[in-house]
């Protein structure tokens, strides 16, 4: 009997953390903020499965790679400009992710973006 008790919670709390591991907000996907200036205007950040990035309407910004870590957001591409092209990578810190929301900030920049 008592077993039976024992195998029931521990198939519980299992169900409970499979639930929440698979259900966390995740940070892969197309983020979008308004362009300053334009606010009919959108452009952002496509975060593939792998580490795949990609910009969205930021023709001087290529995004190439990405990579979380703890709260940190470390984005890696080129960007172009001035007939030249130069590689970058970009740390930043992740001040919040949930479904729909992700605010991403390095020292005085904060951007906030909407999932698409």
């Amino acid at each position: 009997m008592a077993t039976k008790a024992i195998f029931k919670s521990v198939c519980g709390l299992m169900t409970v953390v499979v639930f929440t591991a698979c259900c966390g907000n995740s940070i892969e996907g197309k983020w979008i903020e308004p362009v300053p200036g334009m606010e009919n205007q959108m452009q952002g950040i496509n975060l593939e499965k792998g580490g795949k990035a990609s910009s969205i309407n930021m023709a001087t910004l290529q995004y190439e790679k990405w990579e979380k870590k703890n709260n940190m957001l470390i984005l890696s591409g080129k960007s172009i400009g001035n007939h030249e092209t130069s590689s970058f990578t970009d740390t930043l810190t992740i001040e919040k992710l949930t479904r729909d929301e992700l605010t991403l900030k390095k020292s005085n920049l904060t951007i906030n973006y909407q999932k698409r």
